[in-house]
């Protein structure tokens, strides 16, 4: 059984007490269908080490096997999983005060990803598609604080830095992959100005301003490359 904390001077300094693996799952079932979508995104403001995350994306990679099964042969195509492998990755977001929980999650679901991926890609498995994933889950998984906004020092006190989240998408129908960073701030602030929000009280993080939105979120920067041969990420 897992540990719900790590030690006691934890909880007491960071309220830390992680949730239960029964807990989790009770929790995802009341949205099963959306965790059963490779594209839903999720965002985990208090993640710790990445007990939600890692069962939504165990969740998300068993719909991607199922979607990417070629209806002509009924077979699994390995480079379909693969992409809808990189977008269940690419949906899921988190926070945490503490920089150790926050590398432990991003290597736990790297773990969880890569385990999947070698065992459909076999011979085909590439390098530079999972230098790919690692860099998604450092910008995806950060170090903040979820009130403030705000990414934290080593001392978890906020720094001059905001949180900044990125948009993956891949609009190319290769192996192109868009990335655009805007800041966690302005994504609130247009998400809960949309349709959307006032009618369910949900926030999709990209989608403010979009859909009748009040405003719609600064883009900071834009880049786009390719997850199969070039890991120039910033470029």
């Amino acid at each position: 059984m897992a540990r719900q904390i790590k030690s006691r001077q934890r909880v007491a300094d960071h309220g830390e007490v992680f949730t239960g693996e029964r807990e989790v799952n009770a929790m995802l079932d009341l949205v099963k269908q959306e965790t059963e979508r490779v594209d839903s995104r999720f965002l985990e403001p208090a993640c710790g080490d990445g007990n939600f995350m890692a069962a939504i994306l165990e969740r998300k990679l068993t719909a991607a096997r199922k979607l990417s099964v070629s209806p002509r042969t009924k077979l699994l195509d390995p480079l379909a999983f693969e992409k809808n492998s990189l977008i269940s990755v690419a949906s899921i977001y988190g926070v945490d005060l503490l920089m150790d929980n926050v590398l432990a999650a991003r290597e736990r679901l790297y773990e969880i990803w890569s385990r999947e991926y070698d065992e459909v890609l076999g011979s085909e498995a590439n390098e530079a598609c999972r230098n790919t994933v690692r860099f998604i889950l450092s910008k995806n998984i950060v170090c903040g604080n979820a009130l403030t906004l705000m990414c934290v020092d080593e001392h978890q006190k906020d720094t001059a830095r905001p949180v900044v989240f990125s948009e993956w998408t891949f609009p190319f129908n290769d192996f192109r992959i868009q990335r655009k960073d805007y800041s966690f701030a302005e994504l609130l602030a247009a998400g809960s100005g949309s349709d959307n929000f006032k009618k369910t009280g949900e926030i999709d993080l990209f989608s403010g301003g979009l859909d009748g939105g009040a405003c719609e979120p600064i883009l900071l920067k834009q880049y786009v490359f390719d997850y199969r041969r070039d890991n120039s990420y910033d470029r």
